[in-house]
């Protein structure tokens, strides 16, 4: 019997064989899951906001575990998430060796994909991941693990309904329509529960004159340009990078450190033991460990600053803190302790906030929620706003009512975005433990589900009645020969 060989047969022969793969794990798992009706219509097991990488992961994680569930994306389809859209590195900056949303599968990996189509030489060659390539490996993803994805499918409400369900308001490509689910991942990113943070002399900078680094926003137009950017991680040099390639007459990239950082904490403290270990920490280790690695910084990139440095238009000012901003007649006039900087433009990479309001499809959601500011005071000199906004979730990922408030449905809203970092850690969103995110959020969907049907499961198991036996497979013995004759 022969194989099919990725070697030989390229992408079509990696294909086959990951279907082999799966037939022999017996994937996906079988339909188990009790249908609800509601108005005739079947509600959805798992509604997941978000198709993107850690959408698809948690989506076949789930199917998997015989749990069927439908993505909604609002992005169209091959443009979710940041890596074709609004993020500019040249490479991604994780290890090309890690499996990333493989879960577990050797033939779902990135390095099965690539080796199939350009050998193991090119694959022995390459340093780090493209960035556009790792969006060509996930249209192979979900293609090839045949994903419901709707794209164009934008959330506008959601609502816990008071029979014990999820209805979400989209508006999509025919129009807009209500879809009914039973439980909901928010699987939305780095800025899944709010948007862009802006220091707050943002606001003195007229909007056609500034931008954020993760806005859509065509650098050509910098052509020219006296250009800076607020900032000193990746973000901030992959900015100044595409301005400059862009024409840029220069970029000054504003660092109010007096040195940028330069070793990567998380990267040091990364382990199994944390991805696993993490979410049972206490309240005082979980904060303490984040804290650090906020308050240390990721550096950028050694490539993507290298990028930057290479142009001798670029000047690294750190120790630069912004004292003031004027604008005059279109032009940018700031003012640090090492002098004024005169611009032309502004970026403004300075990361993202959680902030409920910048989000009006969870407007029914936000007052509900408990957040870790809520849960958790820190010791003086340890506060930190970022963890502080974090939602308080549940084992399973789920959001939890502040005291005082009656919401059982809110258990049914599983967070799988960036800002669980403070309850799980980093297994929402980056790409070393994404499979073992999806795998927990999963499985805790998989259990609560079959909880609030156990009754419905009882009288399935009492009415089964395939035999096993026939009853002729055996002759039923007579009496016992008497004590003497034994």
């Amino acid at each position: 019997m022969s194989y099919p060989s990725p070697e030989k047969d390229g992408l079509p022969g990696l294909e086959a064989r990951l279907q082999e793969d799966l037939t022999r794990l017996d994937l996906p798992g079988k339909d188990w899951v009790q249908p609800r009706l509601v108005d005739g219509e079947r509600l959805l097991d798992v509604a997941i906001i978000g198709g993107g990488m850690a959408g698809l992961t948690a989506a076949i994680a789930l199917r998997n575990l015989g749990v069927r569930a439908c993505n909604f994306d609002r992005a169209p389809a091959g443009f979710e998430g940041p890596w074709a859209t609004t993020a500019r590195m040249e490479t991604l900056r994780s290890p090309k060796q890690l499996t990333g949303p493989a879960l577990g599968l050797p033939s779902l990996t990135f390095r099965a994909w690539f080796e199939a189509q350009y050998g193991r030489q090119e694959w022995d060659a390459l340093d780090k991941i493209p960035r556009l390539q790792w969006m060509d490996y996930l249209r192979w993803y979900r293609k090839v693990m045949n994903v419901d994805v709707r794209n164009e499918h934008h959330v506008r409400h959601v609502h816990l309904h008071p029979d014990n369900y999820l209805e979400l308001t989209l508006q999509a490509p025919d129009g807009q329509k209500v879809v009914g689910a039973r439980r909901l991942i928010l699987a939305t990113g780095r800025d899944g529960l709010g948007g862009p943070a802006y220091p707050a002399f943002a606001d003195k900078v007229p909007a056609h004159l500034r931008a954020h680094s993760s806005d859509f926003f065509d650098y050509n137009t910098l052509a020219g340009k006296r250009v800076g950017v607020i900032g000193a991680g990746a973000s901030a040099m992959d900015s100044a990078a595409t301005a400059l390639e862009a024409g840029a007459h220069s970029v000054d990239m504003i660092i109010r450190r007096n040195e940028i950082p330069r070793i990567n904490k998380g990267k040091g403290s990364g382990s199994p033991g944390l991805v696993h270990g993490y979410a049972g920490l206490s309240d005082d280790w979980k904060w303490r460990i984040r804290h650090y690695i906020n308050v240390q910084q990721v550096p950028p990139p050694k490539g993507s600053t290298l990028r930057v440095a290479s142009h001798h238009n670029a000047r690294f000012n750190v120790g630069c803190p912004v004292l003031d901003i004027e604008v005059r007649e279109d032009v940018i006039y700031l003012t640090t302790p090492k002098g004024t900087f005169v611009l032309d433009f502004l970026i403004f990479a300075t990361g993202f906030k959680i902030d409920w309001h910048l989000r009006p499809e969870y407007a029914e959601l936000a007052p509900l929620v408990r957040t870790w500011g809520q849960r958790y005071q820190p010791q003086p000199g340890q506060e930190d706003a970022e963890l502080a906004a974090c939602p308080d979730l549940g084992a399973g990922f789920e959001f939890q009512p502040r005291d005082g408030v009656d919401a059982p449905g809110l258990a049914h809203i599983h967070c799988f975005s960036y800002p669980a970092v403070a309850s799980h850690g980093t297994v929402s969103g980056d790409i070393p433990a994404i499979s073992d995110g999806a795998s927990a959020i999963a499985r805790a969907i998989a259990g609560s589900l079959y909880q609030e049907d156990v009754a419905a499961h009882y009288a399935q198991l009492e009415a089964y009645a395939e035999p096993e036996l026939d009853g002729d497979e055996w002759t039923a013995a007579g009496p016992p020969l008497p004590v003497e004759a034994q």
